[in-house]
């Protein structure tokens, strides 16, 4: 009998604190209550607790439950999720340290995987599984894999910009005449990813400078990537700063919209290619089930998903992008260590919120 068992609580535990330094918040009825009805309803399905699959997903249910759901229906291994920022559930492993009842963690964010990785909470994916995907979106030591990315771009209002006015550097937007005319969203987690990266390869003088540069050119705040590409496509902003996918969603939704996306140049730090993770909790004794979980999201099914549902560049080998997307080797993309990420996301909010910039 296929089953997935869905646990989504309010959130328990604040963003990331400085790093190792945690303030915990439980719910502990509502979780344990939530366990305990999962067993039961694992014990009538007549399989035993411990054949189920615990997955902590920082990727919202709309862009990954009907592929637990598949897994669950081809596998017959049961799926008990629980969905939280990827920050969120970072930290609460980190607490949760060897009592952690998760097998596999999804992160949206690549650091919150690094920062995973960096502390021992990971153990080593089969290497099988791993050659699937090419060594830039994996860890040197395979920690973790890749399944899908997102490219940083330039979503630009055709109507109210030339392409041809659009700087081939991020750096480029604290100009005077960009002066309140690119959307921003400094707390969004893949912005933050963006501004690490900035961080990692130029130092914090560098990207404290540019964002200082970008508040003082009034960039307009806003809550996330989708509002961006609303505000561009309103002509509330001619430009934004974004993932790549946004703009083709919101264009599948509606065709005539104004905005497109400008790809910045090869080796700019505005063209960082962001990964979706995935990888296998060292606490977990159900090492088996969660390989195979791994090599699923990793299988032609997933990874076609991901190309053609989410709008997002496939990692795995051979696996094709969408037809609406250019190909990724056409696009000029940055990538770099990705488990650098993971120390150095505290020390970006520091920054953002030194900088002067603020969320709407």
């Amino acid at each position: 009998m296929a089953f997935t068992a869905t646990i989504t609580h309010p959130t328990l535990y604040g963003l990331m604190a400085i790093r190792r330094q945690f303030s915990v918040s439980v719910a502990p009825y509502r979780l344990a209550i939530g366990l305990l009805v999962a067993t039961l309803v694992a014990a009538s399905c007549g399989r035993p607790a411990n054949d189920t699959l615990v997955v902590y997903s920082g990727r919202s249910e709309n862009l990954i439950a009907p592929l637990l759901q598949q897994f669950t229906e081809e596998s017959g291994i049961m799926v008990e999720v629980r969905y939280e920022g990827s920050a969120d559930l970072a930290l609460l492993i980190e607490t949760e340290a060897d009592r952690s009842p998760a097998d596999v963690f999804i992160s949206q964010s690549p650091g919150a995987m690094g920062l995973l990785a960096g502390n021992g909470r990971l153990q080593v994916i089969d290497a099988s599984v791993l050659e699937a995907v090419d060594e830039r979106f994996r860890n040197a030591d395979g920690l973790w894999v890749g399944m899908s990315g997102r490219v940083r771009v330039i979503v630009y209002n055709r109507n109210m910009i030339d392409p041809a006015a659009i700087p081939t550097s991020v750096f480029d937007l604290t100009d005077e005449r960009f002066r309140g005319d690119v959307g921003i969203a400094p707390g969004n987690g893949s912005f933050q990813d963006f501004v690490t990266g900035m961080r990692q390869v130029y130092g914090d003088d560098v990207a404290l400078a540019w964002l200082e540069g970008m508040a003082a050119n009034d960039a307009q705040a806003y809550a996330k990537n989708s509002a961006i590409v609303q505000a561009v496509a309103a002509g509330e902003v001619p430009l934004g700063l974004v993932n790549h996918y946004y703009n083709f969603r919101a264009q599948a939704e509606d065709p005539g919209i104004a905005s497109e996306n400008f790809y910045l140049p090869d080796g700019d730090i505005g063209s960082l290619v962001i990964i979706t993770a995935i990888g296998i909790l060292d606490a977990s004794n159900n090492a088996d089930a969660a390989s195979e979980f791994v090599a699923f999201m990793l299988g032609e099914s997933a990874q076609r998903f991901f190309s053609q549902e989410t709008l997002e560049y496939p990692l795995a080998s051979g696996a094709a992008a969408s037809s609406v997307l250019p190909p990724l080797s056409s696009v000029g993309l940055t990538t770099y260590d990705f488990d650098r990420l993971g120390d150095g996301l505290e020390r970006t909010k520091e920054l953002i919120n030194a900088s002067g910039l603020e969320g709407p």
